[in-house]
C-alpha cells in the first residue's frame, strides 16, 4: 500500500471522527493513530526507544561534560 493511500485512509478516518464525534473524538483518533504509528515503527525496527529516552549527551548549560 502506498503512502498516499495510507494518508487518504487516515485523513478519512479523522474526518469521520471529527464530523460524527466532535473535536474530542478527532483528537482521540489522532492520538491513537500516532501511537499506533510509533508502535509499528518500533516493531519493524525503524525506531530505537533508547535514542528518545536517553536525552542529549553533554547538554548542561555551563558547558561542562558529565
Amino acid at each position: 500500500m502506498s503512502m498516499s493511500t495510507v494518508g487518504l485512509i487516515v485523513g478519512m478516518a479523522l474526518a469521520f471522527a471529527g464530523y460524527f464525534g466532535g473535536f474530542g473524538a478527532f483528537l482521540l483518533v489522532a492520538a491513537l493513530g500516532a501511537l499506533g504509528f510509533l508502535c509499528g515503527k518500533f516493531v519493524e525496527g525503524d525506531l530505537d526507544p533508547s535514542e528518545i529516552l536517553r536525552g542529549r549527551e553533554g547538554s548542561r548549560t555551563d558547558g561542562r561534560r558529565r
